[in-house]
């Protein structure tokens, strides 16, 4: 697959004017309702199924059946980072006005963490190709421990990454409105919402060790890796506000993850013995998914809508390993 610098820079410019739109339609702080993050999800879906036209279009049929399945991949993968997001949220009481500027944030610094990854991960392919086996390894591992460990729960106060944040930055613990930081007796501390803007860092890369290697699985091309991710990411926000408020209904949701995982990381171990079609991977990661949502709404029908997310939901600790 052949990429000219200025369809890089198209991309990129597109990803940067949608980050500006974005950032312009919620300069004002406001609750962020279903219907707006409905509408703004509609708005990234369409972006990131329109750029798969594209590259239906210009490369072919395979390549974007590529694109699709790690756009599909990570979008999935996505959920979980709203499972621990809606956790940090609850644990700082971070007012709902204040969120989307956060996610917004850590939206920027995933994009640029995920290029890192992928321009590494792309270097090592091209230098160790027997790397893949380790990737397909390590996804079923990781798949594995999802599974048996989706009920964890979290207790920031010992978290490692919150911990030297503490020790290293002054702060206090009382919100200032949308500010990171504020004058307290003469010298600068850092607000709750600096700790929750690191975590959110954090968790989006601890998150991108799983992601990225799930999307070689599907193809090795770096364009459409750091497409496909990038597209699904950008939609994070939105999911967020989407989904924050029913992630109580999803009790099968981690598993279907962690199936997910494990299905890639066969597939990849499994590269030089038969080589599973893009569409049948596809397919069979809709199923996946599919099953688990269906299954959770069916065993939570009686659940009150009400229920608390940070209580009713599993959670990962940044800093305490892969997931």
């Amino acid at each position: 697959m052949t990429v000219p610098i200025w369809a890089w820079a198209a991309v990129l410019g597109v990803i940067l004017l949608m980050l500006a739109v974005d950032l312009f339609a919620h300069r004002k702080a406001h609750v962020v309702g279903v219907r707006e993050a409905l509408a703004w999800s509609g708005v990234w879906v369409t972006l990131g199924v329109a750029f798969g036209a594209v590259v239906w279009w210009v490369w072919g049929a395979e390549l974007a059946g590529q694109y699709f399945a790690g756009y599909v991949i990570e979008k999935s993968l996505a959920v979980d980072n709203v499972f621990v997001f809606a956790i940090i949220f609850g644990y700082f009481a971070v007012p709902r006005e204040h969120q989307h500027r956060i996610l917004f944030y850590g939206v920027l610094g995933a994009l640029v963490f995920r290029a890192v990854f992928i321009a590494a991960g792309s270097a090592l392919l091209a230098s160790f190709a027997w790397i893949l086996y380790v990737f397909g390894a390590f996804l079923v591992l990781t798949g594995i421990r999802m599974a048996l460990h989706r009920s964890e729960t979290v207790d920031y106060e010992r978290n490692v990454v919150l911990r030297a944040f503490r020790r290293l930055v002054p702060s206090t613990d009382v919100h200032h409105g949308k500010k990171f930081l504020v004058r307290e007796a003469g010298r600068w501390v850092a607000t709750p919402l600096l700790a929750v803007l690191v975590l959110i860092e954090v968790t989006d890369v601890v998150f991108a060790v799983d992601s990225i290697p799930a999307i070689f699985a599907v193809t090795q091309e770096p364009f459409l890796v750091f497409t496909s991710n990038a597209f699904a990411i950008l939609g994070l926000r939105a999911l967020y506000f989407l989904l924050a408020d029913l992630m109580h209904r999803f009790v099968y949701l981690k598993i279907g993850l962690a199936l997910v995982l494990v299905w890639v990381g066969v597939k990849m171990l499994l590269l030089e013995v038969y080589k599973i079609p893009t569409g049948l991977s596809l397919a069979v990661v809709g199923l996946i998914l599919a099953t688990a949502v269906v299954a959770s709404l069916r065993r939570t029908r009686a659940v009150s809508a009400d229920a608390p997310v940070r209580d009713s939901l599993p959670g990962k600790a940044p800093g305490s390993g892969p997931r």
